[in-house]
């Protein structure tokens, strides 16, 4: 089927489908979003912007002219349903039935299946239907019996709809025509993102920072709100399944059924493909494009002649992830050894007002008044030229911008071993020519290594301008941004081009009864 369908407006040139991101929240992915639609100037974007509920939300970016729409779809909040329409027991019984194949180990073909029950009655179900009629829960007790029969039956009624809920809410989520839909990660992102290639037959890509499902996974396990007191055993193994196992079977399904439909798999380094092929990526279309900063912004930059102390940077959210806190008891431990010392956390703080209030009672406790400023959201380009170091103590990233953006401007950093830090600053194992060491890579949570690593670098000026040096251009050969954006234009443009093939087959024949 070559011909474009009818879809009541002309489809748009991509899609993004972003979760908990642009253009509400600040920070490293949503910064690759604003950069990506003004780079590709020339294409027209929906966003669709999945959220947790209906709230207000203030915009913290200004998106680009050539965003045609942005639209929201609140995971905890279910249309209603049409009143007083709802299918007989054995559609939503075969709904939640399926649903649940798909969580238990499903993929593209089992929400395909759904798909197929659900897009028919778009308009008609909604949160009466398939959360509150007797119908769906008579469905949910049959399930309950079959996947979890040891679990409290209180906690996986509200885990199922929880599940349901935000699951639903993607499904049945007006979706913008367009020529390309593009997930900007798995989960409910990528779950539409596949919608797009299901219903509209046009191809999905999906771009991962960080892996998505192993996020959640660490949330799941962590999360003592799914703590289940269920049935209790004193053997030393797990006896049955629990309702963690249900919410990151739920995960991997989602990243599953994306894997297996998007036309192109694309992450940031090569650490990150080996995850994505154990929760089922073919490795065929699996691709590899980095971030990309805008080199000859930041390599302009010029320091000023006049002395000044030795001065480091933290840049970024303060926020626990980037456990700003040892970064503060590192900036202590190396004031004793360089007493005129200086230093910023360079970044908004309003995400965690109270992890925020924490830091600055830490900083007035380790003495660091006279030391360390907080300066909150500020312009990189007036800063960079009076930053000697670069510190990054987070806990989880994925292929910072900070670094390539200091890095442009000849700063060396020191990072946590998260992510593709490694590789940044100390270069993949076959770069060649080998361009040296940029800094230093530290462990998690080691205020010591930090300090040790500052004083290394502040205390050998020739070792630190070496290191600024091997950072300027390991960016300007492997994360040049004009580059990065070429990568995608060429993706776009293939895609986009592509013939209209749906693979749904909607199931006919749907029984509709009144409500009363």
């Amino acid at each position: 089927m070559n011909a474009l369908p009818s879809h009541g407006q002309a489809p748009s040139d991509v899609c993004l489908l972003l979760e908990g991101t642009y253009p509400y929240v600040s920070g490293g992915v949503s910064a690759w979003v604003h950069d990506l639609i003004k780079a590709q100037s020339h294409l027209t974007f929906d966003i669709v912007a999945i959220v947790p509920d209906h709230a207000e939300r203030k915009r913290v970016y200004e998106v680009p002219p050539n965003v045609r729409s942005v639209s929201h779809v609140a995971l905890n909040a279910l249309p209603p349903g049409a009143p007083g329409q709802t299918p007989g027991d054995e559609v939503i019984r075969d709904i939640a039935q399926r649903f649940a194949a798909f969580i238990r180990s499903g993929g593209l073909s089992e929400l395909t299946a759904l798909a197929a029950i659900v897009a028919p009655l778009r308009g008609v179900l909604g949160q009466q239907q398939l959360l509150n009629s007797p119908s769906a829960f008579r469905a949910l007790s049959a399930i309950y019996e079959e996947m979890m029969p040891d679990a409290s039956f209180l906690h996986f009624f509200w885990s199922w709809r929880a599940l349901s809920s935000a699951f639903f809410a993607a499904m049945l989520a007006p979706l913008p025509p367009s020529r390309v839909y593009h997930a900007i990660s798995t989960g409910y992102a990528g779950l539409m993102a596949a919608r797009g290639r299901i219903e509209m037959g046009r191809p999905a890509l999906l771009t991962e920072h960080g892996i998505y499902t192993n996020e959640r996974r660490i949330e799941v396990a962590l999360a003592e709100w799914l703590h289940d007191p269920g049935v209790s055993h004193l053997g030393l193994e797990k006896a049955s399944r629990d309702l963690k196992d249900l919410w990151t079977d739920a995960f991997t399904a989602f990243s599953r059924a994306i894997y297996q439909v998007a036309d192109q798999i694309i992450t940031l380094y090569r650490g990150n493909q080996d995850m994505q092929i154990a929760d089922g990526a073919p490795v065929a279309r699996l691709s590899i494009i980095p971030n990309g900063v805008d080199y000859a912004r930041f390599s302009r930059l010029t320091r000023p002649a006049t002395p000044r102390p030795p001065t480091v940077a933290l840049i970024g959210r303060v926020v626990p992830i980037k456990d700003i806190k040892t970064y503060l008891r590192a900036v202590a431990m190396a004031k004793s050894r360089i007493p005129h010392l200086r230093a910023l956390v360079m970044g908004p703080d309003d995400e965690d007002p109270d992890y925020a209030r924490e830091c600055r009672e830490l900083a007035a406790h380790l003495g660091l008044g006279d030391t360390l400023s907080f300066t909150g959201r500020v312009k990189l380009d007036d800063y960079l030229p009076h930053i000697d170091l670069n510190v990054l103590t987070s806990v989880s990233e994925a292929q910072p911008l900070v670094l390539l953006e200091v890095g442009a401007a000849g700063i060396a950093s020191i990072a946590t071993d998260v992510g593709s830090c490694a590789e940044i600053i100390l270069g993949k194992p076959d770069e060649t020519p080998a361009l040296g060491r940029g800094g230093a890579i530290v462990p998690l949570a080691s205020p010591l290594a930090v300090a040790d690593a500052m004083c290394e670098l502040l205390m050998n000026p020739a070792r630190l301008a070496a290191a600024g040096q091997a950072m300027r251009e390991r960016v300007l050969r492997h994360y040049n941004k004009p580059q990065c954006d070429a990568a995608y234009r060429g993706l776009y443009e293939t895609h986009r081009r592509a013939p209209w093939q749906p693979i749904l087959e909607p199931v006919a024949g749907m029984v509709m009864r009144g409500a009363g």
